[in-house]
């Protein structure tokens, strides 16, 4: 049965807000879509006919949203739909990007392969070269592959049949925006790198081209609300990415911040021989600067509280997918309500049209890597993450590197494994990506891995996560980082999982966690028992808001506590620790939560 036809496609909106082309074509909304359950697609013709089902792309198949809804495992689906490409592309060369797609693709065009990628939470674009001719129709035939087994960088998704603990149902195929664009055959431009400096009131712009034409001339306008601030040109025949510096007079100079979320544009032009436009891109950017002194994580040169909110970006309808672009502002919002002025964005890498939001907002962000998936090995060697990490991570740090409101990075999270004689994958892999990260981006701080196994000595940032109910004996638990002896998680029977603390900054980036479902505690039974989370349930409101309370107080009265991360924006399916339901409704009076979470920390009232 074929799928209602919206009036528009869904999620509609434009995938990539911080390099923008006019001419676009969204391809979500109706494809064609065929489980192949044994991954025997190709032996069996799925490549070349007609597909058995529907899907509404960008939906996974295993969300409701997507019209299918099937939540067993999926070791193969296919994709297929035609689309003719416009009359007014002629002489362009057309580019295919799909958002992301999990986890292993293939896709062909008109029966050409056109791209392979591996990874379930980054972009790639396929480069259609001369199948796609201007106004004729093609095909687009997609196969993702998704096994249950090996390594696989996941996140939350769980590996096993049904929801339990703090693993959630698959997402499996296309997950986010599938489009379209056309850009010139001779040189195009690509994803700008922006470097602010407030030190010198200036934008570093690192502008990568497809090719270098003699004659051709880059040039760059900065703008704000009171009109042009600064133009600048440069040769784009000689360097693969010509570099160019936008100094901001010190009048118009605005450092972004939670209080003061101000963002310039930017214009991004190609030129001619003759001064004309070849390609041409918008662009923002946001001053700001991140520092370290000591303890302290310093914001503009500031010591600026970071009251963070875990946040796993799962909706009831759309599981990773939200499904609607308002949804992705509302939970800024609803998280901003509560008193967070940022987020943990938790095993995932989220879509970038978050971080647009974030932006413009003003709200800190933690970006992750959905690394979980890769607990295959042996007893102390249990962990054993492949190149594939390292590859995808990289494409998530060059896709988010302009966002201002990123202000640290997390390559992995709760590692855990005993520190021993040899060295392991583990161990080469986490230093990998923290020197990766540290490479792809010198300008913010990166914590090797959240909380448990902290394997590389010169990490920038020091965390730990402790689900210490009682806020007695979670201070006592806490206490020591004046001395530089600060809670590190450790093994269960004691054995060290981290190298010792350095007096980096600190923080404690995952607690509370309060085991909060009014419904189910009012309830008895299997309804009782349907949900978990951390410590005994609370009995009222109160009691949850007074432990709410007493835990941040813990870490709000710390001088050198730079910040925290509670756990979490929402319940997720069975979780239920969340400030908000899974369906984003309110739980108690969130304005109290905020009066506990905005009184003075003393990270900020301390020289």
């Amino acid at each position: 049965m074929p799928l209602p036809r919206p009036s528009a496609p869904p999620r509609p909106e434009y995938p990539r807000p911080q390099f923008v082309r006019e001419t676009w074509l969204n391809l979500n909304g109706e494809w064609q879509f065929e489980i192949d359950r044994s991954d025997t697609g190709l032996e069996r013709g799925l490549r070349e006919r007609e597909l058995a089902d529907r899907i509404l792309v960008p939906f996974c198949p295993e969300s409701e949203l997507s019209g299918i809804g099937e939540t067993d495992f999926l070791e193969a689906v296919w994709y297929r739909r035609t689309v003719t490409v416009p009359a007014a592309w002629a002489k362009s060369r057309v580019l295919l990007h799909f958002g992301a797609v999990d986890h292993d693709t293939t896709v062909w065009v008109d029966g050409t392969e056109v791209a392979r990628h591996r990874g379930g939470f980054t972009p790639f674009t396929a480069d259609l070269g001369d199948v796609a001719e201007p106004g004729h129709e093609l095909t687009i035939v997609v196969r993702a592959r998704d096994s249950r087994h090996g390594v696989q960088a996941r996140g939350k998704q769980a590996t096993w049949y049904a929801n339990s603990h703090c693993h959630y149902t698959r997402t499996t195929g296309i997950w986010q925006t599938v489009w379209m664009e056309p850009v010139p055959r001779t040189a195009a431009l690509k994803r700008p790198r922006i470097t602010p400096d407030l030190a010198s009131g200036s934008f570093f712009l690192e502008l990568p081209l497809t090719a270098n034409v003699p004659g051709h001339r880059l040039r760059a306008i900065l703008t704000d609300d009171q009109g042009e601030i600064i133009s600048s040109e440069t040769r784009a025949d000689l360097d693969l990415a010509p570099r160019l510096v936008l100094p901001v007079p010190d009048d118009r100079l605005r450092a972004w911040s939670p209080q003061d979320p101000h963002l310039y544009d930017l214009t991004l032009q190609l030129l001619d021989t003759d001064g004309a436009i070849v390609d041409s891109a918008r662009s923002y950017a946001g001053m700001r600067s991140i520092s370290l002194h000591g303890k302290r994580l310093l914001l503009n040169g500031e010591p600026v509280f970071q009251r963070l909110v875990l946040d796993q970006g799962y909706y009831p309808g759309g599981l990773m997918t939200a499904p609607e672009d308002t949804d992705l502002v509302r939970d800024i919002e609803l998280g901003r309500a509560a008193g967070f002025n940022g987020a943990r964005l938790h095993q995932k890498v989220f879509e970038e049209r978050y971080l647009y939001h974030a932006d413009r907002l003003g709200y800190f962000v933690w970006g992750e890597f959905g690394d979980w998936g890769c607990e295959v090995g042996v007893r102390d060697d249990n962990q054993q993450p492949d190149a594939s990490y390292v590859t995808e991570w990289l494409e998530a740090l060059e896709r988010d590197y302009s966002h201002p409101s990123i202000v640290g990075w997390c390559p992995l999270n709760e590692t855990y494994q005993p520190l021993h004689d040899r060295i392991t994958r583990l161990d080469d892999v986490t230093r990998a990506m923290f020197l990766a990260t540290k490479q792809a981006d010198g300008t913010r701080p990166v914590v090797d891995a959240s909380g448990y196994a902290h394997r590389v000595a010169d990490t920038d940032v020091y965390d730990s996560h402790c689900y210490e109910q009682d806020p007695v004996a979670f201070a006592k638990v806490m206490d020591g980082l004046a001395e530089d002896r600060p809670y590190v998680n450790a093994a269960p029977d004691g054995r060290h999982w981290s190298l010792p603390y350095r007096g980096q900054p600190y923080f404690c980036s995952e607690f509370g966690g309060i085991w909060w479902d009014p419904e189910a505690a009012a309830a008895t039974g299997e309804e009782r028992d349907s949900s978990w989370g951390y410590g005994e349930r609370p009995r009222t409101d109160e009691e949850f808001v007074d432990r709410f309370t007493g835990l941040t107080g813990v870490l709000l009265g710390d001088p050198d506590m730079f910040g925290y991360c509670y756990t979490q924006l929402t319940d997720v399916f069975q979780e239920r620790n969340g400030v908000y339901r899974f369906d984003r409704t309110e739980k108690v009076d969130t304005g109290r939560l905020r009066q506990a979470q905005l009184r003075p920390a003393a990270y900020e009232n301390t020289p």
